[in-house]
């Protein structure tokens, strides 16, 4: 299994900071999340009900080669908006297969077990865990 090129990129840049500035840049990745476009609502969105915070994700692997994603998660919640916008920078426009061969603990490599909580994590575990569902069902 490995991560797309776009994910590893992500890893790579936090394996190289510091703890304190591995939550700066998770902070400045809730920051980059994109709005959802005009036609989702949150609403017909799935939730991941893994995350303590409200978040709702909708995939489209209607084309594998290039399959998209999208999220909504609440700015009070930047932890989990930034585990969001990590996969989503990190695996929008992937192929299916390349989304379904990401290991499902690879929230490790990011290295923030000393500042965020294992629950959160399991969060981020649990986001990707519905893509890759969300895929499965579609391809």
């Amino acid at each position: 299994m490995s991560v797309p090129p776009a994910l590893a990129e992500i890893v790579d840049d936090f394996a190289a900071l510091s703890d304190p500035d591995k939550v700066r840049l998770l902070l400045e990745f809730a920051g980059e999340l994109p709005d959802l476009p005009e036609h989702l609502r949150t609403e017909a969105m799935e939730p991941v009900p893994e995350c303590q915070s409200p978040v709702f994700l909708s995939v489209d692997a209607t084309e594998p080669t290039h399959v998209r994603l999208y999220f909504s998660a609440p700015p009070e919640a930047p932890t989990t908006r930034g585990f969001a916008s990590i996969l989503h920078q990190g695996l929008d426009g992937a192929s299916a297969e390349e989304i379904l061969g990401v290991p499902g603990d690879f929230y490790h490599d990011l290295g923030l077990e000393k500042s965020v909580s294992p629950l959160r994590l399991r969060g981020m575990a649990g986001i990707l865990g519905r893509i890759k569902a969300a895929v499965r069902r579609q391809i």
